[in-house]
């Protein structure tokens, strides 16, 4: 009996009908899967096994319940059972490490539940959850340094719990870009600090080819364009450990596409609220008006949008491991010798503010600019 002929079979396989539409491809769900798939596991071909006694590379993967890092520890997850399946090694282990939303921006919200979901629906991971505020446990310098960033008008009180002192610190900075700003690299600091004592090689980030893009748009914008190389481009960052971006090759778009055919994803990930369009544009921060900009753009131009984020791959860093770095965010200093990143003007050389950078140096309390 002859096959039922297909009205618009998938373009790949030819055995079922399309569902999804991807870069004028009709795909099914299986091979859309597939598609993505490849996209993120070519980015760690570098990490395959050499040899049955090759010790695996560990990975720190920090997921947010956003699409984009969810994604990614699905794909990594499937293609990890996948290699099982078939008797072959898998070079990486994945460490995930949640970093409680609840902690990071005020809400009543537990979530919990979604972190214990997690555990169960990928057991081959290791799971840790931290509170923003535990990067007082993770990193042993940044009280000290937090200290000399806000001033002498911030007293941190060590009489606090860690979440006060924390919440007192974010409370000294006043503009909304600053604070994201500050944000960024205090958590990107947990991150690290917790990837090193956790013994992990490298840092996966999920971001992809739109939220790098904006990024890219973004840290130029805030006077951070010589951190490029590694905030945005795949390699050794300044904190001694590889920052990688797997899904570099993906947009936005297509990673909720995926998402909409992964019901394990439904109940992990954290719906999207629509950007508000009552919100007047200044009491936005850069990093949210470079999203906004490259989300609406990029559904007309994608093909323009992506190319900031490649561009921005391309970048080699020319300074040696010897040049000064800020204190805070591990940038590369102004006015020394090799640097080429953006110089600090001289009203802010007093001993503390040489520690810091051009980008950091914006971000202080006002009173200290």
């Amino acid at each position: 009996m002859p096959a039922k002929e297909l009205e618009q079979p998938c373009t790949n396989c030819k055995d079922a009908e399309f569902e999804i539409t991807v870069r004028q491809k009709n795909l099914c769900q299986p091979c859309y899967k597939s598609f993505v798939g490849q996209k993120v596991v070519g980015r760690l071909i570098h990490y395959r096994p050499h040899g049955r006694d090759h010790a695996p590379h560990k990975l720190l993967l920090p997921v947010s319940y956003g699409v984009s890092s969810s994604v990614l520890m699905h794909v990594l997850h499937a293609d990890r059972q996948r290699r099982l399946d078939a008797g072959r090694l898998v070079g990486y282990d994945v460490h995930v490490l949640v970093i409680d939303p609840s902690t990071i921006s005020a809400t009543d919200e537990s979530f919990d539940h979604k972190f214990k979901l997690m555990q169960t629906t990928y057991p081959a991971y290791t799971f840790s959850c931290v509170p923003f505020h535990g990067i007082f446990d993770h990193d042993v310098e940044v009280e000290e340094i937090m200290q000399e960033y806000a001033g002498p008008h911030f007293k941190d009180n060590k009489s606090l719990s860690n979440e006060e002192r924390l919440t007192a610190f974010r409370s000294s900075i006043s503009t909304a870009t600053s604070q994201a700003d500050i944000d960024t690299i205090l958590l990107t600091r947990l991150v690290v600090a917790f990837a090193k004592k956790s013994g992990c090689q490298s840092v996966i980030w999920g971001d992809s080819d739109s939220r790098l893009a904006a990024k890219a748009l973004a840290v130029v914008a805030k006077g951070r364009g010589a951190s490029l190389t590694w905030q945005v481009s795949d390699g050794m960052s300044p904190w001694g450990l590889k920052f990688e971006y797997p899904l570099r090759d993906l947009y936005k778009a297509e990673l909720h596409q995926y998402e909409s055919i992964c019901p394990e994803l439904s109940d992990i990930i954290i719906p999207e609220q629509a950007p508000s369009e009552n919100v007047l544009t200044k009491n936005l921060s850069i990093d949210e008006l470079m999203l906004r900009y490259v989300q609406s753009q990029g559904a007309k131009y994608p093909g323009v949008m992506a190319n900031v984020a490649r561009t921005a791959n391309k970048l080699d860093s020319s300074t040696s491991g010897s040049a000064a770095t800020c204190a805070l965010c591990a940038g590369l200093l102004g006015n020394t010798e090799g640097n080429t990143g953006v110089t600090v003007s001289n009203q802010a050389q007093d001993n503390q503010s040489s520690q810091f950078c051009y980008g950091c140096m914006r971000s202080r309390p006002d009173e200290l600019c």
